[in-house]
């Protein structure tokens, strides 16, 4: 339950939950994994407002819908996806319009107007270190509030318009301002049509995840934790050269094996992990040595996206990421102190 108001507890107490993980999804998805730069942030200073409102509001609004209803991580995996649709067909809309970075100066990966191939790296991408992953490490960090929203209905009012206004911010500067006048491309404008199918997946994705929660069958006994770190950094490098791939660095290959290939990769974690999790054994260990594993791997990895980066960019990331190791090892000697009789399962109803 969240602590209740009392003369010990503060408004920036109550609220901490809230605040870390707002600060955690814009961390992971674009500091920590070089998403933005330093130079980005010099450059334009209010992308790290709009990426706390729109990614940070975003996650902590879906995640206390789901706990206010009593949802588990099946229902909150989908409203997750929904606020990567949202971002991909919306607000940005980068899934629908041609590629800024085009590796090799060639069109790959698109058919029916939705680069599909990177569609299929961002949508997972971002639901993962947006919304799960933050929502993981926060309630590590908080267990004893675990169940509760950490939000007051006046908080999550605020924090939706925040949230709108971020996401109206996010799509001018990127679709007017980025596109147009940084990587000089034309002003692109979706259909209708395309905007209205992509809002009609966030609605069908929440009300999917409300009414209908998935069930992914019996559970099964978790691999050790050793295991499952390794597997999450294996994920944490394939998901990487996936979006190198939808890049096209590598026009020759076939773009429908590619999505194969990593939609394959996504069948294999669906049907595994969340029979793992429902299983009495999955731990707090292994919560935090999946995080640790997919974080390690997929900040290692990265840094092959800075072989020609500016030299400010490349100390910026590897500063980031030696205090990401730290407090990530700090927070690993917390939870694996924690008897194993003691510790919680991760909740996937």
């Amino acid at each position: 339950m969240d602590i209740q108001p009392n003369a010990r507890t503060t408004v920036w107490q109550r609220a901490a939950p809230a605040l870390l993980m707002m600060i955690l999804a814009p961390t992971f998805t674009e500091l920590l994994l070089g998403g933005t730069r330093l130079s980005t942030l010099i450059a334009f200073p209010p992308v790290l407002l709009m990426e706390i409102l729109v990614w940070g509001g975003g996650a902590v609004l879906l995640r206390g819908l789901a706990r206010k209803l009593k949802l588990g991580w099946s229902s909150l995996l989908l409203f997750a996806l929904a606020l990567a649709v949202a971002e991909e067909f919306v607000i940005q809309q980068t899934s629908l319009a041609p590629l800024v970075i085009q590796i090799k100066g060639v069109e790959w990966g698109r058919a029916g107007g939705i680069n599909y191939v990177y569609a299929l790296w961002a949508l997972v991408y971002e639901a993962a270190w947006v919304v799960l992953f933050p929502t993981l490490v926060a309630e590590l960090v908080f267990p004893d509030r675990r169940d509760g929203t950490w939000l007051s209905t006046p908080m999550a009012v605020v924090l939706a318009i925040l949230f709108v206004l971020g996401a109206i911010m996010a799509w001018f500067a990127w679709t007017h301002i980025a596109r147009v006048k940084t990587f000089h491309l034309p002003l692109y404008n979706p259909t209708r049509v395309e905007l209205g199918a992509g809002i009609a997946v966030i609605v069908g994705l929440i009300a999917w995840g409300i009414q209908f929660p998935p069930a992914f069958g019996r559970a099964w006994r978790p691999a050790s934790p050793a295991v499952v770190a390794g597997l999450g950094g294996l994920w944490g490098v394939l998901w990487f050269l996936l979006a190198v791939l939808a890049f096209g660095i590598a026009p020759q290959l076939s773009a429908p094996a590619v999505f194969a290939a990593g939609a394959a990769v996504l069948l294999i974690v669906v049907l595994v992990l969340p029979r793992w999790t429902s299983h009495a054994a999955w731990s707090q260990r292994h919560s935090y040595f999946l995080f640790a594993g997919a974080l390690t791997g997929a900040m290692l990895i990265s840094f092959l996206g800075f072989r020609d980066a500016a030299r400010e960019d490349i100390v910026f990331k590897l500063v980031t990421n030696a205090i990401a190791l730290l407090l990530m090892f700090f927070l690993g000697r917390r939870k694996t102190a924690v008897p194993h009789t003691q510790e919680e399962t991760c909740p996937n109803s």
